[in-house]
């Protein structure tokens, strides 16, 4: 699987159907200087191997996952902030938040991650990106 991956890319595995999640992507897209990130939709077939190949449990993870191939992988708060530090330039600030315990970030998040649908909605299928935004989804 390992060499299906693109080299020297990280990937974020989200919830195709969250609108919070699309936004998200869609910020960090456009954030996203260096292009240092691609994007796989957990519901995917991509994103089904991936979760399994790191040991994530799909029914259990309502989170955004950033996975580093061969390196590591961070979901939930960790994730977000691992993101924000990859952005760079302003959102370098958002890792000042790693002084909290992860478990306290992981509770805020939790809840967030649990109301999503209910106050952002919810799509009934995955994005189709664009053609120029094709490149950036595995």
């Amino acid at each position: 699987m390992q060499d299906n991956l693109p080299k020297n890319k990280k990937i974020i595995l989200f919830d195709g159907v969250c609108n919070l999640c699309n936004g998200a992507v869609q910020f960090i897209i456009k954030n996203d200087k260096k292009d240092v990130f691609r994007f796989v939709a957990l519901q995917s077939e991509l994103g089904i191997e991936i979760s399994n190949y790191i040991g994530v449990d799909q029914k259990k993870i309502d989170s955004i996952i950033l996975y580093n191939p061969g390196v590591a992988y961070y979901y939930k708060s960790s994730a977000v902030l691992e993101i924000a530090k990859n952005l760079g330039g302003f959102y370098n600030l958002m890792f000042v938040f790693k002084i909290f315990p992860e478990s306290f970030r992981n509770y805020i998040y939790d809840c967030i991650a649990k109301n999503r649908y209910k106050w952002y909605g919810k799509k009934e299928s995955c994005m189709i990106p664009t053609p120029e935004l094709k490149a950036k989804f595995l």
